[in-house]
């Protein structure tokens, strides 16, 4: 450290400009030099802050949902926000195609149901806010398998886990609780099938599985993954707001395309609730 300092302090005198380095003072040259470079540094320093604030801002911007009053049919760069944003959280909304059809709308559902909000086909302020902070399903088994299905039949939702997080939150429509008796050619003769149209509640594990369009004496179940006996998930054409099958857990025709890559044999399936009309 010797060294440097004494070279400092025997400086020159040149051009009117002196220089005492040891002692900390500079000559109108330098100090302009000195002045110059904390402005750069502090014009260098405000340039940052200001191009962080945008990018913060641009990516409030891009979080903050639209608030267009969207329903079925509507078209448009809204409607394909709307299924981005529900894909991002685990619904399945079909196609992202900025096209608002009956996939999109059963995802709504779904989520609006979680939430909290009464399922309609429209997606207004309330939904959308929702959308920006929304709410996690609500956990049926909270000390369940890291891997497991949850039937809510109160709200008529399903629930796939997968590393203990939700990987695909649906709407259901379950047993209908209304006694049938219905005819069917079965085993080529015609047989009468009767039964309570009920969903039970209990603890079971996923079984064997149908490919495609499986048709059973009560009707057509697409890749219909069974838990229960004859009950099964499957895809359905018909997924109404209210539980309308014979039993099984109906699905929107998306989410029964995707579940047999996502949902193996011996997996907990847990069915919970009651639905009150």
């Amino acid at each position: 450290m010797g060294g440097p300092r004494r070279f400092a302090a025997a400086a020159l005198i040149t051009a009117g400009a002196v220089t005492l380095a040891a002692g900390g003072l500079a000559g109108p040259a330098q100090a302009r030099t000195t002045t110059a470079s904390h402005q750069t540094a502090s014009q260098q320093v405000s340039q940052q802050a200001a191009h962080q604030q945008t990018t913060q801002q641009q990516a409030a911007e891009r979080k903050r949902a639209p608030r267009k009053t969207l329903k079925p049919g509507a078209k448009g760069a809204e409607v394909k926000a709307l299924q981005t944003r529900l894909t991002e959280l685990g619904y399945v909304p079909g196609k992202i195609d900025g096209r608002y059809g009956q996939a999109t709308m059963m995802a709504v559902w779904a989520f609006q149901k979680v939430q909290g909000i009464k399922p309609t086909s429209t997606v207004a302020s309330r939904t959308w806010v929702a959308l920006e902070n929304p709410k996690a399903p609500r956990v049926l088994v909270p000390k369940g398998r890291q891997n497991r299905v949850e039937v809510n039949l109160t709200q008529q939702i399903m629930v796939l886990y997968r590393a203990g997080e939700p990987k695909v939150i649906s709407h259901v429509s379950s047993g209908s609780g209304i006694p049938y008796v219905e005819y069917a050619t079965w085993n080529g003769k015609r047989q009468r099938f009767s039964g309570s149209a009920t969903t039970p509640t209990g603890d079971y594990r996923t079984t064997w599985r149908v490919s495609g369009w499986h048709r059973s004496y009560l009707g057509q179940l697409y890749n219909p993954i069974f838990f229960n006996g004859g009950i099964a998930l499957h895809g359905a054409l018909s997924v109404p707001l209210h539980p309308a099958s014979h039993g099984c857990v109906r699905l929107p025709m998306p989410v029964a395309e995707i579940l047999p890559d996502l949902l193996g044999t011996g997996v907990p399936v847990h069915v919970r609730g009651r639905f009150r009309r």
